[in-house]
């Protein structure tokens, strides 16, 4: 696949921010430079025409085609890649009228054809960002069909009347869904979930490995200022990176027979004489509201029963409705009978506690 030279980031077409995912919409638009470290240099994207895409999409299939396991004469018998990727070659380029046509079909009358058509015909876009970030996973397929989720994403918030191609659009929504994979599926302990964490995930050994061709020591304080973002931010991810996943079930120790990591955690889960503590101090509590009850009367006891104690309480117009009073008025007795209720079971359980202990 053809590289070119990294260079600041163009900004993403302005589109339906209003339907963009805060999470997603920064993930797109990170820098190029960004994803140096977990995959191949990206090339540049264009926003105003498309075929360049198209095409080098188009030899991103022929290349994996060209290097699967059964084109080498392997002995696989099935590669679900190549078969994948001949099998979205069959699907046409779209032209520029022909996606603009199809994007206000869609926009416009909810046509379901145009919108697939849409999608298939730029399939070989997704692939091309995918081996992008392949050195970062095994399963290229498991990012051609993150990718292909933010392809359906973007025809659903693509907007046909503001000049811009779909691919050019489109290819911020797809890069985004595959970034959002990675950082969720890098280790079992998910990484990097705001926008320093995820800058630092991308960039923090490439700008320590600089600082150190520079003969300067890569010391955190530094890094934070390079990258903008907080020192202990910084000093977190060197943790999380630095330390890989362990087991809480491996033994401690070479013996066999010796303790487990699991042995050493502490047990957050109640005991018995906790649990029926806890009962019996609800039970105490509800026989206290049950006598509270039984002393009042009128809309005190109306309320109480509809507001208080009712799974599917009341609204104050509909009690003030059956007392020809305000809204208003029926707040100010639910206020003042919860202080009341609050003063009866401070006294009550006082007083059990002190006979208790007596």
């Amino acid at each position: 696949m053809k590289k070119t030279k990294a260079g600041p980031a163009p900004a993403p077409p302005e589109q339906t921010d209003e339907h963009e995912p805060d999470e997603l919409q920064e993930d797109a638009q990170l820098s190029e430079t960004d994803v140096v470290e977990v995959g191949a240099e990206p090339p540049a994207v264009a926003t105003e025409t498309a075929p360049a895409e198209e095409e080098a999409a188009a030899e991103a299939g022929s290349e994996e085609a060209e290097e699967s396991p059964s084109s080498r004469g392997a002995l696989v018998a099935f590669d679900p890649l190549s078969r994948y990727l001949s099998e979205i070659r069959r699907h046409p380029v779209l032209s520029r009228e022909e996606e603009h046509a199809l994007a206000v079909r869609f926009k416009e009358e909810g046509d379901v054809e145009a919108a697939y058509r849409l999608v298939t015909a730029n399939l070989r876009l997704v692939v091309m960002v995918a081996r992008e970030y392949q050195k970062a996973t095994r399963q290229l397929l498991d990012l051609i069909q993150e990718g292909n989720i933010g392809l359906m994403e973007a025809v659903k918030n693509f907007d046909p009347y503001r000049g811009i191609r779909f691919p050019s659009y489109a290819v911020w929504w797809v890069r985004a869904y595959i970034i959002r994979y990675m950082m969720n599926n890098w280790r079992m302990v998910k990484l990097g979930t705001t926008q320093a964490q995820r800058k630092l995930f991308f960039n923090l050994q490439k700008e320590k490995e600089r600082l150190e061709r520079e003969g300067i020591s890569p010391e955190p304080k530094l890094i934070a200022q390079r990258l903008d973002v907080k020192e202990s931010e910084v000093v977190e991810m060197e943790q999380r990176l630095g330390g890989g996943d362990l087991s809480v079930d491996a033994p401690v120790g070479s013996a066999e027979g010796e303790a487990t990591m699991l042995d050493f955690l502490p047990d957050r889960s109640s005991d018995t004489e906790n649990e029926v503590a806890q009962a019996e101090f609800k039970a105490r509590v509800g026989e206290k509201i049950r006598e509270f009850g039984a002393t009042l009367k009128d809309k005190e006891l109306v309320i109480f029963e509809s507001r208080l104690l009712a799974e599917e309480p009341l609204t104050l117009q509909e009690i003030g409705d059956r007392y020809k009073i305000s809204r208003e008025r029926v707040r100010q007795l639910e206020e003042r009978l919860k202080k009341k209720l609050k003063a009866y079971l401070q006294k009550e359980l006082k007083d059990l506690d002190e006979a208790i202990v007596g």
